[in-house]
């Protein structure tokens, strides 16, 4: 159970900070790979009830390189193993997904992914509109010039896929340490050696920031100073609709920058800004929170507008619900993974680029990759904060770049048409 009352907490050799998808994947990976002595810390009630609680839910695996999609592929293989075997499960559904090309630029980049796809593994299919149209009945399919269909893809809920991970991670024998905050990190020597909480001070081996809005904070109590930014994204839930059933694929169509799924037998739909808002981390205190979000109605009601020439159903339908949050973006758009060589032992798991929840999976195993493989592949190389703090970059420059990652998510020039 939880960390309750005036417990003391003891030594160990991982302390994972942040509950999230992600600290608790972190957990769950490290655990697997036979890490016996880890601490998860977490400063809300329950794990998964920040960032991870509004997210989306859905997992796609076709990605801009082999790498990312096997880091995707990974995922899934993760949520399947979860749903399967797990005494909690992520409620994992495997729907499948379409991607859909309104143009004869963006079929062609369809052709790409599919390469992509091909190269990793990865089952995916080019096929024509009448049997896209067998898949989404409901949507009007005349404009389309490609569809590429991933049978393997699909969605989870969110904080399911948290606690997933916490159960699978306890009975491994990691500790979960709830309504602890994290007030200092103590060095000595150059390296991790205590994390301060307001329950005391626990020595460790290892930190490992997975923060999420926060991870720019945990950085700075290390002395390290890195390009987090947290970027708005929204999403809305219509009203129950009879004619949506629960099994229809994900969808994408990246022209319009839209994703949506059938939720709670809704609509959810959601997209990416073409003029995103960031908030700086500077701004707030590790103590504090991020500034409201507040449902941006005029943002909404335009992915509303332009999905209505995809599903004309969806038009003025009720909004039951906005997911709403501050996910957080880098200025490369890669995620941040590995160990600082400033400051050994400590561990960033951070800078998901809103794929947090979807790549936990792999994120986690890539985590295990940085640690502990002799020789770690290029990619996972590429990934490490050492990046940023052997490097010169400023704020200004990191947060319209990051912000420029976001607004291109689906690819340049992916503007609503």
């Amino acid at each position: 159970m939880p960390a309750t009352g005036n417990e003391q907490l003891s030594a160990a050799e991982f302390i994972i900070i942040g509950g999230g998808a992600i600290g608790c994947g972190v957990a769950y990976a490290l655990a697997k790979a036979g890490k016996k002595d880890i601490l998860l810390l977490e400063r809300a009630d329950d794990v998964g009830q920040v960032t991870t609680s509004q997210g989306a839910g859905l997992c796609g695996q076709a990605r801009d390189s082999v790498e990312r999609t096997k880091l995707a592929m990974h995922s899934v293989a993760v949520f399947r193993e979860l749903q399967r075997n797990g005494a909690e499960k992520p409620d994992w559904n495997e729907v499948g997904s379409l991607r859909i090309a309104l143009s004869d630029a963006a079929a062609a980049n369809f052709a790409a992914l599919k390469k992509n796809a091909d190269s990793a593994g990865l089952e995916t299919t080019l096929i024509d509109n009448k049997e896209a149209q067998r898949l989404w009945p409901l949507m009007d399919f005349s404009q389309v010039k490609g569809v590429l269909w991933c049978p393997s893809d699909g969605w989870m809920t969110p904080t399911c896929v948290a606690k997933a991970y916490e159960t699978a991670s306890r009975q491994l024998g990691v500790r979960v340490s709830t309504g602890t905050t994290v007030q200092n990190i103590a060095l000595k020597d150059g390296r991790v050696d205590a994390v301060e909480t307001n329950r005391g001070t626990v020595k460790c081996r290892y930190v490992v920031n997975a923060a999420g809005a926060h991870a720019y904070h945990i950085a700075k109590l290390a002395g390290l100073d890195l390009p987090i930014v947290p970027v708005r994204h929204e999403y809305y839930i219509t009203v129950a609709m009879p004619e949506l059933r629960p099994d229809l694929p994900c969808f994408r169509v990246p022209e319009l920058t839209l994703y949506g799924r059938v939720r709670d037998g809704g609509l959810l739909l959601g997209g990416w800004e073409h003029k995103a808002l960031h908030t700086d981390p500077r701004s707030y205190p590790l103590k504090g929170t991020p500034p409201e979000v507040v449902p941006d109605w005029p943002v909404l009601n335009s992915f509303e507008s332009s999905f209505t020439r995809i599903l004309p159903k969806a038009a003025a339908r009720e909004k039951q619900f906005v997911g709403k949050g501050w996910p957080t973006f880098t200025p490369d758009g890669r995620f941040i993974i590995g160990e600082s060589s400033t400051v050994k032992g400590f561990v960033m798991a951070g800078g998901c680029n809103a794929h947090g929840i979807s790549g936990s999976g792999g994120i986690g195993r890539l985590l295990v990759e940085s640690l502990f493989e002799p020789k770690p592949s290029p990619y996972v190389q590429s990934l490490s904060p050492d990046r940023f703090t052997d490097t010169k970059w400023n704020w200004d420059d990191a947060c319209r770049e990051a912000r420029r990652v976001y607004e291109t998510y689906y690819g340049p020039g992916c503007w609503p048409l």
